[in-house]
């Protein structure tokens, strides 16, 4: 008798295949803009399935976030090992810091596991011990010796410095996306083990009503 599957057996696998990858993007979607604290009824919703599909593909919902944010970190993960490989250890540093920002600020839920440690420390955060957290901690000691990085920055206060990032990245995001380029090339010179010239700042500065606008959410003009 043949063990091959049959071709409706093998059209419902690719089926449920579809649905997951479907499911796995609008999660990831969902997570970035949202956060981690949404109902698997929004993840279904913008996949276009109903939320059944969801139990069908995912155990539960730890299950679905587990999946997603553990890409998300083996992504950042490359980055630092792309980075290593730079001739110049400032080189590597920077555009690790940078890159790595730039995903955070437009990831929410990704800041939210790997920064504040939410939503349980399952297979997300394993993988950002085993895979980011070496590589970082390798592109610091590496810039340190070379005299580039100041000796005295902690491999601690990278995430405490990505808190903030985020931070202004979250307020500022509706008025003036990618703001966080401002901020963080100041936190960058600040960095340096040798500060003879600034860095230009190629992002302006928010403007006083888009300052007001991004503390308050409120589109009304301040008062005088």
């Amino acid at each position: 008798m043949s063990t091959s599957a049959s071709p409706q057996n093998r059209r419902l696998r690719a089926d449920a295949e579809r649905n997951r990858q479907r499911l796995l993007v609008a999660a990831r979607e969902v997570f970035a803009t949202r956060g981690l604290d949404v109902a698997l009824d929004d993840v279904a919703r913008q996949a276009g399935v109903g939320v059944g599909t969801v139990y069908r593909r995912f155990a539960n919902r730890e299950e679905l976030v587990e999946a997603v944010l553990d890409e998300g970190v083996r992504h950042v993960a490359r980055i630092a090992e792309d980075a290593l490989a730079e001739d110049d250890a400032w080189t590597a540093f920077e555009r690790f810091f940078l890159e790595a920002t730039g995903v955070l600020a437009e990831d929410r839920g990704l800041r939210e596991i790997l920064l504040l440690g939410g939503h349980g420390t399952g297979a997300a955060l394993e993988t950002a011990q085993e895979l980011l957290t070496p590589r970082v901690d390798a592109l610091i000691a590496r810039a340190q010796r070379s005299g580039q990085l100041r000796e005295d920055l902690d491999p601690v206060d990278f995430p405490m410095i990505q808190l903030m990032l985020g931070a202004a990245s979250e307020r500022s995001r509706d008025v003036a996306p990618g703001q966080w380029r401002r901020y963080a090339t100041l936190l960058l010179d600040g960095l340096r083990a040798r500060r003879d010239q600034p860095t230009a700042l190629t992002t302006p500065a928010l403007t006083g009503p888009e300052f007001y606008r991004s503390m308050t959410g409120s589109h009304r003009e301040p008062t005088q």
